[in-house]
């Protein structure tokens, strides 16, 4: 049997890295084929399904939408147009029960007219006209974009205007007639910079930031900053609020350190924070929320605290901060954002939200009137340079969304509601906390019905990138697993950022057993209070879930009745050399680093699939157009499985990207697939 632990030129399944090559997707339809067949024939299934798309399609969600200028702007997907709307309407017809929107682009019409599988990633629009707007376009929903420019006016593309071919490209508007852009400067752009290095980094982003002239090709674009080709990538930013217009640039060393400069008479001028740090400029302010432990002029500040300074007497060498916010065991500082008047925080207490308003320059800290106790609350939008006016989104796992809105001075009040998608009034959620390995609590929530004791159990986890897992609304788990009597859990491992950047950086790199340590206790200590049994928990991960789901087949076997998979990294021996993997290496390290790989080597789940160990079943999906989780992972990740005699089921959506879906009947497909899958492995006798 072959040995994938060595060089990975020796690895067998190489060819399935091809993505799109003839062999690799024949062996893909021979995979999705059985899949289908198993799992899509019962009623179950179809119900699943049908209930799912329901809530991705209905009208009754909340349009969630952004303020331009005179207009709120929303794109949205129904039935009726899968493809999704870009739309706007004023602020008097939003507060109506049914705003009255003006449709800019159908995109499902634009994909029929220029026989293209366009899916909608997105549209910057000019400040502070707000007449035009570069539009980015994916085909298949990869995160790679084609760029064009729309006239807001008019209703139509600009005819020589801005546009760019599908690439990982970086653009925003200067003025009317200038814009920033980043790209691969192909098509005849020589090397596309000054340096004759490559115009991409090795994470496949930007190196180059160019000044774009309108009326001019790209190729004589001026080059105003350019990175290192292993750095992560390279961007630039205009800030045009009235009075403080400064152009910034930065160079991302790698995912969590980067390096900022003001560009001042052509020069770079660094502001000297911590590379770790999260910097921002606002006004006269530098705001700095620290990663790392920061020592500056006598004093201490600790990860996670957030400071305030004046920016010019920053850049001079002064350096004497206000002290915003400071974590504690069981805080720490989520969000922050501004209104004209006001800092809004965004903090977590045991990952519970809590948010706090501060004057600007005053800094003295009060509560929002209006924000509701015992939900999740994140910040939608907010006018900073014309207003205090703020939206909020409000939820929990069995509230449904709710849309705050109102002022910083005043308050906020509910505006509009999602509609319940299932009987949440006898269901119930607690926090436990689970002891790791190590002695260290780490907190998960349960959400059951309360006529169930224990049963089919199904652990959701992510672990990585400092992304916190909050409690939010359980429509399509509600729906496919809560109401028919299964129970829901959420864990909140380390690698997320539930308790500040430490929770983070301490599952980084050698550290990233953790990671696996907490899941696993976690799984552990949902059998020994009797909520569920072995063979009763499954357990689902996406991307860099997806690992952790991977870690838990291979690592942990005996812990769970079945696993689901979704989107995952893992060949942790190939993965900075596929796509944007190279990214990623300050989370996990460097595989041709022989220390590096000494520790990466004992969890990634493809070099420890073994032949004599008993695995539970497995789902394993991906997305032939994934362009940043590369689907050879879990391609590769199947066929071991298979080589070595194990169960594993697999599906690989043709489009959709690193979500998985490149509209609502796909996502709806997709997830009815996973709880099928989930209810069949884990209650099989049960309809």
């Amino acid at each position: 049997m072959t040995d994938h632990r060595g060089d990975p030129d020796t690895d067998p399944y190489l060819w399935l890295e091809d993505v799109t090559g003839d062999t690799a997707l024949e062996w893909v339809a021979e995979h999705n084929a059985p899949t289908v067949a198993a799992l899509t024939g019962t009623e179950r299934f179809a119900q699943m399904q049908a209930q799912t798309l329901e809530v991705l399609d209905t009208d009754d969600r909340i349009p969630f939408a952004r303020r331009r200028g005179e207009y709120l702007y929303n794109f949205w997907r129904d039935a009726t147009h899968p493809r999704g709307l870009w739309r706007r309407t004023t602020p008097e017809s939003y507060r109506t029960e049914r705003p009255d929107w003006d449709v800019l682009i159908d995109v499902g019409a634009l994909a029929r007219e220029d026989d293209e599988n366009w899916v909608w990633k997105g549209a910057l629009v000019l400040r502070p006209q707000r007449d035009r707007a570069l539009v980015l376009l994916s085909r298949g929903g990869a995160d790679a974009s084609v760029v064009r420019e729309f006239d807001l006016t008019a209703r139509s593309w600009v005819t020589d205007g801005f546009t760019l071919p599908e690439n990982k490209s970086d653009v925003g508007w200067i003025d009317r007639d200038t814009i920033y852009v980043g790209t691969e400067f192909t098509d005849g752009e020589s090397s596309g910079t000054d340096d004759g290095k490559p115009a991409l980094t090795d994470s496949g982003y930007p190196r180059v930031v160019k000044r774009w002239t309108r009326g001019t090709p790209l190729s004589a674009a001026t080059t105003v900053f350019a990175g290192e080709v292993s750095d992560v990538a390279v961007g630039a930013t205009y800030d045009d609020t009235p009075g403080f217009e400064r152009h910034f640039v930065s160079r991302a060393v790698d995912f969590f350190n980067s390096l900022t400069y003001e560009l001042r008479d052509g020069a770079a001028v660094l502001v000297d924070t911590p590379t770790d740090a999260h910097v921002t400029v606002r006004n006269q302010w530098l705001f700095v929320l620290t990663r790392s432990e920061w020592k500056l002029e006598g004093m201490t500040y600790p990860a996670g605290a957030l400071l305030v300074f004046d920016y010019e007497d920053f850049l001079a060498g002064v350096r004497e901060a206000t002290v915003l916010f400071t974590p504690d065991p069981h805080t720490s500082l989520e969000d922050f954002t501004f209104t004209h008047d006001h800092l809004v925080m965004v903090t977590l207490y045991d990952v519970r939200t809590q948010l706090a308003v501060a004057t600007l320059g005053d800094w003295s800290l009060r509560e929002l009137p209006g924000v509701p106790a015992l939900a999740t609350v994140s910040v939608l939008d907010t006018d900073p340079d014309h207003s205090n006016e703020i939206s909020l989104l409000s939820s929990s796992f069995t509230s449904p969304p709710t849309l705050l809105y109102g002022t910083t001075d005043a308050g906020v009040e509910v505006l509009k509601q999602s509609p319940s998608f299932y009987d949440s009034s006898q269901v119930s959620v607690q926090q436990h906390f689970a002891t790791s390995d190590d002695g260290t609590a780490i907190p998960y929530f349960v959400v059951k019905r309360d006529d169930v004791e224990s049963g089919p159990t199904l652990l959701y986890g992510y672990g990585g990138f400092e992304n916190s897992q909050t409690p939010g609304y359980a429509a399509i788990a509600g729906r496919n697993w809560i109401d028919r009597g299964g129970i829901y859990v959420i864990a909140n491992i380390r690698g997320g950022g539930e308790y500040g950047p430490a929770w983070h950086t301490q599952a980084q790199k050698a550290g990233r057993h953790l990671v696996y340590e907490d899941f696993s206790s976690v799984a552990k200590d949902l059998v020994s209070r009797g909520l569920t049994t072995v063979e009763q928990l499954g357990a689902q991960g996406g991307s860099n879930g997806g690992l952790l789901i991977g870690v838990m087949l291979t690592s942990y076997p005996q812990l769970f009745g079945s696993l689901v998979s979704q989107v995952p990294l893992i060949d942790m021996r190939r993965y900075h050399l596929l796509l944007a993997g190279a990214s990623w290496m300050a989370e996990y390290g460097d595989p041709d680093d022989p220390a590096q790989w000494s520790y990466i080597s004992k969890y990634s789940p493809y070099q420890n699939i073994r032949a004599d160990v008993d695995y539970p079943p497995i789902l394993v999906t991906t997305s032939t157009r994934d362009d940043r989780v590369h689907p050879g992972h879990a391609r590769k990740f199947v066929a071991r499985l298979e080589e070595t005699g194990h169960r594993v089921r697999y599906y690989e959506n043709i489009e959709g990207g690193h979500g998985g879906a490149a509209d609502n009947k796909q996502a709806a497909f997709k997830s009815a697939l996973a709880y099928e899958f989930l209810w069949q492995t884990l209650a099989p006798g049960q309809d």
